[in-house]
């Protein structure tokens, strides 16, 4: 009896080795769930290896780019310039303008210490108009003596006075005749004395020569101005002035590409110091002669439009154009490489460049601008996009980018 019951406790190892049916359908559950797993990280790019594609970036492109001949640079230059400086060596005793003010023909810049040249003028007044009461008296006295002489001549021929009392008459007036051709020689001397201690006292005072615009201060009050700056610490100018209405800007071209600018050729002028601006522009001269040094010539465009953001000694480059920018040409647009636009679907995209994947963005194309292809809408300038292998490449594949 001990004997049966120790029999049922013994292990059947056939039967063991079988699994049941709850067993195989277990495991073909994890095996097709690992299987899904791995098809979904295959397909998210998890798996995949990253693609290296080589990098653009969406810009800004002028329409004039298309039709541009030829690019120089140069810089703005004002064509009417002057160091103003005094015609007499003086102490320079007022300063009445500083950088940027904006003069007038005729304003007075400055003026020279110049209390001698004052004093010089009013003594020249003061001896004009002694001379002009000496012309007076001598008017006065000529008009006595030729009563005198006429009275006598008539008298003398009445047989009432002897002839040497008309005689004595006809001295005394000729004597007042010449008296009076002095002193109005005398006026006339003094007229002068007088213009000229003014024209010193003018000498003072620094004028402008034309209307413009303060550049540079080149004395302070206290300064010993002088013509020709010959003393140590003397200025030669007090300020430099210029016109900035007459702004060109002075470009080098290469002699070899002389014969793609003409004059009245419209321009397009672009200042670094205002780089999203573009200013209207026009060939005004092509200077007649060329520097062998580095085989250039000088070509002086003018701007169409003044603004007064322009200021002399900017750096600039200019597009020689083929025709005028046309209305609507004036503002920049949104271009890409046209390499970087495919068609998948039945529309046009590009491959945005978002940290290590990429992302399909649909696009709308617009003209040709030259190299580049407009880009109407999906992008923004700055964005990064793929130019190539772009047939590797779909929504959210892996990427890595070429170094340059």
């Amino acid at each position: 009896m001990a004997n049966e019951d120790l029999g049922k406790l013994k292990i059947d190892r056939g039967v063991a080795a079988r699994p049941g049916p709850r067993r195989r359908r277990t495991g073909w559950i994890a095996a097709a769930v690992a299987a899904a797993v791995l098809v979904i990280l295959f397909f998210s790019g998890v798996l995949t290896p990253a693609v290296t594609v080589e990098p653009g970036t969406v810009t800004q492109v002028y329409p004039s780019q298309s039709f541009t001949s030829l690019n120089a640079s140069g810089y703005v230059v004002a064509q009417r310039k002057a160091a103003v400086a005094a015609k007499i060596t003086g102490r320079l005793d007022w300063l009445g303008v500083e950088e940027g003010s904006r003069v007038k023909r005729g304003d007075i810049l400055a003026r020279l210490e110049n209390q001698d040249a004052v004093a010089a003028r009013d003594q020249a007044a003061a001896t004009l108009r002694n001379a002009s009461a000496g012309l007076d008296q001598a008017r006065a006295e000529l008009a006595d003596a030729t009563l005198a002489y006429e009275r006598q001549k008539q008298l003398l021929k009445d047989g009432i006075v002897a002839k040497a009392d008309y005689d004595a008459a006809e001295a005394r007036y000729r004597k007042a005749r010449a008296a009076v051709a002095g002193a109005e020689a005398s006026i006339r001397a003094a007229q002068a004395a007088l213009k000229g201690a003014e024209v010193n006292v003018e000498y003072a005072l620094i004028r402008a020569p034309f209307d413009a615009v303060v550049l540079t201060k080149n004395a302070d009050v206290g300064d010993i101005v002088t013509p020709i700056g010959a003393a140590a610490n003397a200025k030669a100018a007090v300020v430099t002035i210029a016109d900035l209405g007459s702004l060109q800007v002075e470009a080098d071209v290469s002699e070899s590409n002389l014969e793609k600018v003409r004059v009245g050729q419209p321009c397009e002028i672009q200042l670094d110091a205002l780089p999203e601006s573009r200013f209207r522009g026009a060939v005004h001269m092509v200077v007649p002669t060329a520097d062998r040094s580095k085989a250039t010539v000088l070509i002086k465009v003018r701007f169409v439009d003044t603004d007064p953001r322009i200021l002399p000694e900017m750096s600039a480059k200019v597009a020689f154009l083929e025709r005028p920018v046309a209305p609507g040409e004036e503002k920049p647009r949104t271009a890409v490489a046209p390499a970087a636009v495919v068609e998948r679907g039945g529309r046009k995209v590009v491959f945005l460049v978002k940290g290590n994947r990429v992302v399909e963005t649909p696009v709308t194309v617009g003209a040709r601008l030259g190299d580049m292809i407009e880009i109407a809408s999906g992008v923004k300038p700055g964005d990064r996009i793929a130019l190539k292998p772009l047939d590797k490449l779909k929504d959210g594949t892996k990427i890595t980018l070429a170094e340059k």
